[in-house]
């Protein structure tokens, strides 16, 4: 499926009317389809293929080695997470990956007081240097985005500013291990919604995503590798009022000839910070769309989801 394709260029550095129309054509995708691709998004080519490579090199590691990294109490929120631990909320399958995932930058005291420290991987070389650098990379990307969706909402451009600031967003680096006997399903990420604000992917390593359409057909995506797909999350369609719509997605096995091949995915999942009202935007509820949702912080809308996919007990 070729899905919606947006430049961030024009709303960054654009003039009045390419800004407007930037606009428009990223609210106009998310209302009707879910994702995008976004060129031009400020996320160095060389950051993301320095990333892939240290990536790989950790899951290469021993699962020995991997495992002294995997934190318990941390309910997956920083480091490594092993094998078959999280699966789709309404699913009791595991999915069939291993991740890590590393969060805020503790910069100063008020970040260390909300935020576990992320976990350090002294044994390969730049490996969180180069993490922190694609963090607030993606960081930066992700909060021009927000900007134009809050203009669609017509809202002041910087209505999410004060929310996403030291936000509690997480970069998630993932491993899909080879497929070396016969699964029992066709598989690897079940279907599900992601949790928060909006998620920013690069091109994974392999084929595999695929959402589900309005007409309830699975398609694949697929992007061109100087583009990141972005999708809304459910933090933001239960903000919205299910105006902008957080998309059904899955990650599926590859053909038999590809199981012995590896798939790493590196998504960065926007979040704001745990205090911010997810309540139903007033400008989103009229007579033809009610209310649909109680009211939530972001927080405990989070604590009920990692329940709800096993990283929480």
């Amino acid at each position: 499926m070729s899905i919606p394709v947006v430049d961030l260029a024009q709303f960054t550095h654009g003039t009045a009317q390419e800004k407007q129309q930037f606009v428009q054509a990223l609210g106009t995708a998310y209302e009707e389809v879910g994702f995008v691709a976004v060129k031009n998004h400020g996320v160095p080519d060389d950051v993301i293929a320095r990333q892939y490579q240290l990536v790989q090199e950790f899951f290469s590691l021993p699962l020995v080695e991997k495992k002294q990294y995997e934190i318990p109490g941390l309910a997956g929120q920083r480091g490594y997470t092993s094998f078959g631990k999280e699966h789709a909320k309404g699913s009791d399958a595991p999915d069939l990956k291993e991740f890590f995932q590393f969060g805020q930058i503790e910069t100063d005291d008020q970040l260390t007081e909300h935020y576990p420290p992320n976990v350090q991987v002294p044994q390969i070389t730049d490996f969180n240097q180069t993490l922190t650098q694609a963090y607030q990379y993606f960081e930066k990307s992700g909060s021009h985005l927000l900007q134009a969706i809050a203009l669609y909402l017509q809202l002041p451009q910087d209505y999410f500013a004060p929310h996403i600031y030291h936000g509690n967003s997480i970069l998630r680096c993932i491993h899909y291990p080879p497929i070396t006997h016969e699964p029992k399903s066709a598989i690897r990420a079940e279907q599900h919604e992601d949790i928060n604000l909006i998620t920013l992917l690069v091109g994974a390593s392999a084929d595999g995503l695929q959402i589900l359409t309005k007409q309830g057909e699975w398609v694949a995506v697929t992007s061109l590798p100087e583009q990141i797909v972005v999708n809304v999350g459910d933090m933001l369609q239960r903000l919205t009022n299910n105006k902008l719509r957080s998309t059904t997605h899955r990650v599926v096995n590859p053909a038999r000839e590809f199981w012995h091949t590896s798939r790493f995915s590196m998504p960065f999942f926007l979040h704001p910070r745990s205090e911010m009202s997810l309540a139903c935007l007033d400008i989103c509820i009229d007579a033809s769309n009610p209310k649909a949702y109680d009211d939530i912080t972001a927080g405990a809308y989070l604590d009920e989801r990692l329940r709800e996919i096993g990283l929480k007990k």
